[in-house]
C-alpha cells in the first residue's frame, strides 16, 4: 500500500469514526445539500516537531455545497478533554478543508491518549478522536515521494510583508497569527509573497498532464462576529521568477477584505504547490497562516 492510498484510508477511517459517534448517524457518504447537512472534523495525521512535542493536523468535511455556518466555541463547537477552544474554526466553509489547523500535545502525550473534536451542525452531532496512531504519522514539511529531478518537494514559504516574518507547513494556529487593524465598511488591504520550490510529484514521476499556477492561495473567514467580504478570495500571483515546473518560483498578489460589524476577526490564508489542494493525498506540501484583525467602529 503506497503512501497517497493509506492516508486516504486513514481519513475516510476518521470520518467513519465521527459519524459512529453522532447523536443522529449520518454517514460520510451522505449525500451533499446545498443547505441543512452535517460538518464532521477530519484528522488529517500527526507530526513530529523539533523540540520533541507533537502537532495533530486537522481539517473538517462539510456536507453544505452552498451554505458557511457559524458555531461559537461551546457545547455545539468543543475539544476534550482539557480547553474547549484548541484555536479551531467558528466559521465553516463547504466541502471538504484539508489541514486548517493544529493542536500541539506534549511530550509525553501517550500513543493511546485521545483527544476528541465535537461539531454539532444543523442538529447533527458528530465526534472524532485524534490520537498518535504509527499508520497516521504523516510529513507535512518534506513529500516522502521524489520528484522527477530525485528531489523531495516542500511547502511554499508565504509572507504578508516583503520582508516580514515567514509561514511555511500546515502550522496555522492562534499563537502563530499575524495581527492587523481595520474600520468597519473600509477595505484593508491584505498583501502576500510567496517563495516555493515548484517541485512536484505524481507518484510514478510521470509528466504533469497540464501545468497549473506554481502556487495559488485561498483567503477566508475563520473567526469574527460580523459578515466578512473578501475582494478576491483566491487571487492569482503576479510572477517574480520562475513559473515553470522545477524552476524555484516567486510571486506576490492582493486583495481587499471588508468588515460587516466591529470586533475582533481571524483570517484563514491557504497557500497550495503543484501539490494541489490536501497534498494530493499524500499528506504534504501547503501552508497555512491566521490573521488577526482588530476591527473598530471609526
Amino acid at each position: 500500500m503506497n503512501l497517497r492510498t493509506a492516508l486516504r484510508m486513514c481519513a475516510l477511517m476518521a470520518l467513519v469514526a465521527g459519524a459512529a459517534v453522532s447523536a443522529q448517524v449520518q454517514l460520510p457518504s451522505a449525500p451533499p445539500k446545498q443547505f441543512g447537512s452535517s460538518v464532521t472534523p477530519a484528522f488529517e495525521g500527526w507530526f513530529y516537531n523539533p523540540d520533541g512535542t507533537q502537532s495533530l493536523l486537522i481539517g473538517y468535511y462539510s456536507r453544505n455545497t452552498e451554505q458557511e455556518v457559524d458555531i461559537p466555541i461551546g457545547p455545539n463547537n468543543h475539544f476534550e478533554p482539557g480547553n474547549p477552544d484548541m484555536g479551531q474554526p467558528t466559521h465553516f466553509l463547504t466541502r471538504r478543508r484539508f489541514g486548517m489547523f493544529v493542536v500541539t500535545v506534549p511530550k509525553e502525550f501517550g500513543r493511546t491518549e485521545k483527544i476528541w473534536w465535537t461539531l454539532t451542525v444543523n442538529g447533527v452531532t458528530n465526534k472524532v478522536p485524534l490520537y498518535m496512531h504509527t499508520d497516521y504519522n504523516v510529513s507535512p514539511f518534506k513529500s516522502t515521494e521524489e520528484s522527477p529531478n530525485g528531489a523531495h518537494n516542500a511547502p511554499a514559504i508565504l509572507q504578508f510583508e516583503e520582508k516580514g516574518p515567514s509561514f511555511q507547513g500546515p502550522g496555522a494556529t492562534l499563537a502563530k497569527a499575524v495581527s492587523r487593524t481595520a474600520t468597519v465598511g473600509t477595505p484593508m488591504p491584505l498583501n502576500l509573497w510567496a517563495d516555493d520550490d515548484a517541485l512536484y510529484s505524481t507518484g510514478g514521476n510521470a509528466p504533469m498532464t497540464s501545468t497549473p499556477p506554481p502556487v495559488n492561495v485561498t483567503i477566508s473567514k475563520y473567526r469574527g462576529p460580523g459578515q466578512v467580504t473578501i475582494a478576491d478570495a483566491r487571487p492569482k500571483f503576479e510572477t517574480l521568477k520562475g513559473g515553470k515546473p522545477t524552476e524555484p518560483y516567486s510571486g506576490k498578489t492582493s486583495t481587499t477584505v471588508t468588515f460587516s460589524q466591529p470586533g475582533d476577526y481571524m483570517l484563514h490564508v491557504t497557500v497550495n504547490d503543484y501539490s494541489g489542494n490536501g497534498g494530493g493525498g499524500s499528506g504534504c506540501c501547503w501552508t497555512t497562516a491566521i490573521v488577526k484583525v482588530s476591527v473598530s467602529s471609526y
